[in-house]
């Protein structure tokens, strides 16, 4: 077993200028354990990165609830997940996991009481299950009426927009579409999740600026418009994640969490902050 240093990233600072409201939902985390290695083909683990590291992260920002996304570097072993959401707290936490297509529906049921509601579609380098095996997936969790969080480079929507068509349940589009690197906001990619988003069952999640800006933070003013924009198409249907703790992030460029958080405040009124925040992700994750 490989030995994991604590962690060493920075979890305080002043607090966001974005007064986070009651029920504050942050869609998009991962955890890191001790006594669980990265597995094969999946990145290796720099640092831990434990409940308590996030809950100071947490208490920061003034979230309440969280969903704890499985880590590629863990690949299809979801063990790190469920025992996050357990520390966690069901009542505040949901887990979305890697789901193969030879798991059972009986399986998922099990896994459903202890607060997974997702299952994750990775299509870049390191990811556990990729788009070629997403409609046997949706099958699966479409009987338990999960979701499928699917990521994928945005500059390549074209390849896979017929497979995102025949999804049945509900799905989110990760990381403002992950344009890499950004598009302008006409153009026909973004046209795209638009128009994905009007058939009623696509999401998007708000989540990761950095990874792809190439003007980088506070503002990102190059993925800013593009989120704009799907922001103002569809507020009933999109949440919000913080991506802690930013894996793969050196740290001259490891981004500020508050900052992560405050670029609602220009991208979204109150209002649509409050759906964003609180009542899609509830809806989505049943929280109560």
């Amino acid at each position: 077993m490989e030995t994991i240093p604590a962690n060493t990233r920075p979890l305080g600072g002043p607090a966001p200028q974005l007064k986070a409201p009651p029920g504050a939902t942050d869609c998009h985390i991962h955890i890191y354990l001790p006594g669980y290695g990265s597995q094969p083909s999946g990145p290796r683990i720099p640092e831990l990165a434990t409940v308590d590291d996030y809950r100071e992260v947490q208490k920061r920002l003034s979230l309440e609830r969280v969903v704890v996304t499985q880590s590629n570097a863990y690949q299809t072993d979801n063990r790190v997940v469920l025992e996050a959401v357990e520390e966690l707290g069901i009542d505040n936490a949901r887990a979305v996991i890697a789901v193969t297509p030879h798991m059972q529906v009986s399986e998922l049921e099990v896994l459903h009481q202890r607060g997974v509601r997702g299952a994750r579609i990775m299509n870049l380098p390191g990811g556990a299950v990729k788009i070629d095996q997403l409609l046997e997936v949706e099958r699966l969790v479409r009987q338990v009426g999960w979701h499928l969080m699917v990521q994928f480079n945005g500059r390549e929507i074209h390849d896979h927009v017929d497979t995102l068509h025949r999804i049945q349940t509900d799905y989110i589009i990760d990381h403002i579409g992950k344009f890499m690197g950004p598009v302008a906001p006409d153009d026909s990619r973004v046209d795209e999740i638009l128009r994905l988003m009007d058939r009623g069952n696509a999401w998007v999640k708000i989540c990761g600026a950095y990874e792809t800006s190439l003007l980088g933070g506070p503002c990102y003013e190059d993925v800013a418009p593009i989120a704009r924009r799907i922001i103002s198409h569809a507020p009933d249907r999109i949440i919000w994640g913080s991506n802690w703790p930013h894996v793969g992030v050196s740290r001259e460029y490891y981004p500020d969490d508050a900052e992560q958080l405050d670029v609602l405040l220009k991208w979204a009124g109150p209002t649509v902050r409050q759906r964003i925040l609180v009542d899609n992700p509830a809806v989505l994750y049943g929280f109560r």
